[in-house]
């Protein structure tokens, strides 16, 4: 005679994730940073642009400010990122 083994089958729950732990030096939970202030100019000013160079402010508008640099006059929309004040 053979001896039959008894198998016992349990039914498990289902598995359930855990909640992340949120770690102090993460890069993803860094505040969020306000821009910088945008750089305000008047009429007169001199200026440098990254592609157009030196030039002088000609007229301010609310949003956008036109220059003169010469050999053309542009104008630059707000924030202003490639043009500083001299």
């Amino acid at each position: 005679m053979r001896r039959r083994e008894r198998r016992i089958v349990v039914v498990m729950k289902p598995a359930r994730a855990a909640s992340r732990r949120s770690l102090p030096g993460s890069p993803f939970n860094a505040p969020p940073v306000d821009p910088p202030p945008v750089e305000q100019f008047a009429a007169g000013d001199q200026v440098s642009h990254d592609k157009y160079g030196l030039g002088r402010v000609t007229l301010v508008e609310d949003d956008a400010v036109v220059v003169d640099f010469g050999s053309r006059k542009v104008r630059i929309l707000s924030p202003f990122a490639k043009l500083s004040k001299l």
